[in-house]
This record gives structure tokens, sequence and C-alpha cells, in this order.
């Protein structure tokens, strides 16, 4: 006869199945018997105690990311699970796997408005890829396979399990379950053989290819199919937002960031080439601009695993359907070897011209306050562009994409499609847990920082490494650069008055230094490095810095502004 057990315990044995090892979580009333079963897997299941469940969800996001596992939160019901919805729908627009289970009244109070009942899957099915609510303790073993399954395959994302206390407390016989098809689900298409040969005659006869690198090929870890392909078709490349550790920042045929704040070569060109190919993005408007004017004169090619991406935004010549790290190996299988020497160089003059406008007077100021490019440079330098970078949201967000340098795939974390403040402090905390042999530098301004502050707590209790740089220029800096640029100056509620950071990790025990004039900003990050442990590094910036160059709201991509005043 077989042993039965509740379904709070199954569903501890279900994630320890799936391979699950961390959870970020905060216990409550109606998820109370899943932690109680939880302490008896304290060996095999580590549990970290977050302060807010916006934490969880983002330190799962974080830990997702850096780890191409799916991250794991557990949360109570009514504002427990409604804390997470943020992170829900950040992991949803950037193609997140992780897997949110949440706390519920029992099935038999359900549409009551009982204590702490929110209607969950209603809530989140816009924003995610599955959300089930599981109410016989006998259906945990299979929704829970079917949840990792769903999150982890294809375009990867977040799925929401609302677990019935009910169903967490009666008893049920236990047996693993996988799951590896689901009727009407399919996560990696068929790729059209007359596609595939269409795309290389384009590729073969391109004089001008550019190709666009995004998030899909981090997540298809096809980085090394990525590489043997552009290096035999000898195309630049560049990359998103998201998409920008896909390649070392080095390589020859890496020309940048695209979009708003991009680099301005690969957002000019995009408006030359002849063939386009877009390899695991999805025509972010930040990245296309204008669509009425972007790249009309270019065949486009898409790489992507999901069909809705085809044509969505930009109409598509040749669409390329299934997983870019197969597809990519069949394109470099039949296109020929070749080189666009010319056209590669045709990058140097904006390179130039960028550096020069740019890149020059905010890396390598002679003079004035420190700048945010500069503190990211230096840190990007100090550890040898291996670190892990992990951003807020603003003006530190662009600065760190532009200056921060990448060797190793999977380095950076930041939230892109949604923009969410205060995702910084946790997903640095995930990403810690995600690849706890390498360096985490989480890079924040003074906005992001206070709204996930809470979060100091979880780093001193887990005592987990992380480099916070805090980039403070007492503004909301991204805000007030628009304010500036296109209402007349009028800071309407962008600037901020600040706290003592410094007092602030102190109370939590953390390490930290405030950096002001540029001759201690060495010796500042180098001491952050050395420490054993978390660090807060606070450098006090320009106050009215601006990233450019810049792409306005509106314009086409290949329009850039050097300057607040062209």
């Amino acid at each position: 006869m077989k042993e039965k057990i509740s379904g709070g315990e199954a569903l501890m044995r279900s994630l320890e199945h799936q391979g699950v090892k961390t959870i970020f979580g905060y216990p409550g009333g109606a998820i109370m018997p899943v932690f109680d079963a939880l302490y008896d897997h304290r060996d095999k299941l580590n549990h970290i105690l977050v302060r807010h469940e916006q934490g969880a969800a983002h330190a799962a996001q974080g830990f997702a990311r850096v780890s191409g596992e799916v991250g794991v939160c557990l949360v109570t019901s009514g504002p427990g699970a409604t804390n997470t919805i943020t992170g829900v729908a950040d992991a949803m627009i950037d193609s997140t796997p992780i897997v949110v289970i949440a706390g519920q009244v029992g099935a038999g109070l359900l549409g009551t408005d009982a204590f702490q009942e929110v209607d969950l899957v209603g809530i989140t099915q816009p924003i995610s890829k599955w959300s089930y609510q599981i109410r016989r303790a006998e259906d945990v073993a299979w929704a829970v396979a079917r949840a990792f399954y769903i999150a982890r395959s294809g375009r990867p994302g977040p799925v929401v399990l609302d677990f019935a206390k009910n169903a967490q407390i009666e008893m049920t016989d236990y047996e693993p379950v996988d799951v590896d098809f689901i009727r009407s689900y399919d996560p990696d298409p068929e790729t059209d053989p007359k596609a595939l040969a269409e795309a290389v005659r384009l590729i073969n006869e391109s004089q001008k290819p550019l190709v666009l690198v995004g998030q899909g090929v981090e997540l298809g870890n096809a980085q090394e199919e990525l590489l043997k392909f552009v290096e035999k078709a000898d195309i630049p490349c560049g990359c998103t937002l998201l998409g920008l550790s896909a390649m070392p920042s080095a390589h020859p045929l890496n020309k940048g960031m695209l979009g708003m704040h991009g680099n301005l070569g690969p957002n000019v060109k995009t408006n030359e080439c002849d063939v386009l190919i877009a390899v695991g993005m999805r025509f972010d408007d930040r990245v296309t601009g204008k669509l009425e004017t972007y790249a009309k004169q270019a065949k486009v090619i898409h790489l992507d695993v999901d069909p809705s991406e085809i044509g969505k935004n930009v109409p598509v010549h040749v669409p390329v359907l299934g997983n870019c790290k197969r597809t990519l190996g069949l394109l470099t299988e039949l296109i020929q070897p070749n080189k666009h020497t010319a056209w590669i160089d045709s990058f140097s003059q904006y390179e130039q011209q960028e550096f020069e406008k740019v890149i020059k007077r905010e890396v390598y100021p002679e003079s004035g306050p420190i700048n945010m490019g500069e503190v990211v440079n230096a840190v990007s330098e100090a550890t040898n562009h291996e670190a892990i970078l992990v951003t807020d949201v603003g003006q530190n967000q662009m600065m760190a994409c532009r200056y921060f340098k990448f060797t190793k795939n999977r380095s950076v974390v930041t939230s892109g499609g949604m923009g969410t403040m205060g995702f910084c402090i946790p997903a640095a905390i995930g990403a810690t847990f995600g690849r706890p042999d390498r360096t985490v530098c989480a890079i924040m301004g003074d906005g992001g920082l206070q709204m996930t502050m809470q979060e100091l707590g979880t780093i001193m209790e887990q005592k987990a490494p992380v480099k916070m740089i805090l980039m403070n220029n007492n503004y909301l800096g991204n805000v007030r650069q628009w304010q500036a640029m296109f209402f007349n100056r009028r800071y309407s509620f962008t600037p901020m008055m600040n706290p003592d950071y410094m007092q602030i990790a102190s109370a939590y025990g953390i390490p930290s230094r405030r950096v002001i004039e540029r001759e201690e900003l060495k010796d500042g990050i180098e001491e952050m490095l050395a420490t054993d442990g978390p660090f807060l590094l606070e450098v006090c910036v320009v106050e009215e810095g601006n990233v450019l160059p810049m792409t306005p709201p509106g314009s086409s991509v290949n329009y850039m502004m050097m300057d607040l005043d062209c």
C-alpha cells in the first residue's frame, strides 16, 4: 500500500523532482501548511526569506537569468500573491522562466470574499504563460511538472500556481510526474526548409548585412552558434539591451548596443543595410524608433522560437522558426564564407564620432563632478569585464549597459520591457544564488534603491555578496532628463531628498563607503571588491547628467542626438 502524504509534502517532493534547490519566499496564513512541509526539506531546499514578496519574484528572476534554471518563489494569498504581480509581468515581457506558487483560501471558500482571497488566476492569466489553481492534493505533482515544462520550454516565461489551502492539507498518493508534451503547445516549431533556403540566398547575396542579437541567443544557449554564423558570413552585429552579453563586447563584429540610448553605428546602419537578420529579439519600440521609417530598404530575416513575434511590429520577408541554437546551426552549414570588409569598416566613422562627442567627455572627463559613465567603466575594468551586471531602471541602467563590458555569457540582468524600478537589489540577490562563483555588481540610482530597500535585510541575513554601486544624483534622473528635453526644464517632482545611505547600510551591518571626489573612485572600487560579502559604494555623481546619444521618442532610429542642443 502506498504511503499517503499531504499536498504540501507532495509540492516539496515535486520541486525536488524538478531539480529545484533554491526558493525565494515569504510565509503567511494561506501557505502555512506548505511552509510546515518545507521545514523537513531544509537540507535539500534552501529557502531565502525576502522582506517583501515583490523581492521574491525579482530574486527568482535574477536567479533564472544567470543560471538558466527556473526561478521559484513561494508566497501566501491575497496581498502576498498580488505583491508578486509586477515580477510576473516583468518576467513575461522579458521571457524569464519563473514559477510563482501562492497560497489560496480553501476551495469551499472560493468566491466568498474570504480573508485574503483574491482571484490570482484571473489577474495573472494575461501576464503569464500559464496560470492554474490547484484545488486537489492529487493534482499537485501533475501541476508542478506541467508548470516547469511550460516555464522553461520554447520562449520561457512565468507560470503561476494558485494553491488552495485544502489541497495543501489533503492526503494523497504521490508519484513523481514528468511532462514533455502538451497538446496544442509547440515550444520548438518546425523550420520551413524553403524559408531556410531563401534566408541562405539573401545572406549569400547580401553586400551590407546586419545581425540584431537578442536575448533569445542567451535563452537558447546559442552563443557559440551565433559566433560561428557571424564569423563565417563576416556580418557586423548590434545587440539589444538583454542580448548584450550574448557575444563578447570586444569581438570585432560586435558594434554595440541598439536602441534609444544605444550606439550610433548600429542604429544608423539599421537604415542602410540590405539584409537585416534578427535573432531572438522582438523589435521593441525602444529598438526600432519610428516604425514607418525602420529598415525599409532591407530584406528582413527573423529567427525566433515564438511565431507570434513574426511580423508583429516589423514586416518580415523570411521567417525562420525554431530554437535559434538549431536554426543558426542550420544556416551556418548552408551559407558561403564571405567578407564584408568595406561595410564593416564603414562603422568606424560613427564610432569615432560617438567617441569624440559623447564617450570621451562621459567616461574620461578632465574636471568637474564624477560622471555616471566613468563610474560604470571603472567598475567594469576593475572586474576585468568578467562580472555579472545587474541594474535598476533609469539613467543608471542605460549608462551601465552602455559602458559595462562583457566577456562571459548570461551577464546582463536588467528589467527591459517592463522597466521596473526597484528591480536591482532583489534581482542581484537572486543572481548571487544562481551563480555563486561569479562577482555580482548591482548598479542603481537613488530612486530605484529606495523602492526595494527593505531587501538589504535579506542581504544582511544571507550575507549575499552583492556589490552595490549607488550612483546618487539626488534626482529621478531619467524623468528629469526628459523634463529637460521636452518639458522646458520644469522639474516636476523629480528632485529627491535622500537619506544617509551609509547609516542605513551600517544599520544592516553592510560595509559601505561614500565617494565624492574623482581621486577616491579607484580606491573605493578596490575596497568594495576586496571586501568579503556585500558592500555599498555610494558615488555622488553629477546631478544633471544626461544619457547620450539619444533617439527622441517618435524619431527614426538613425537620428540620434549627440547633445541636448542639437
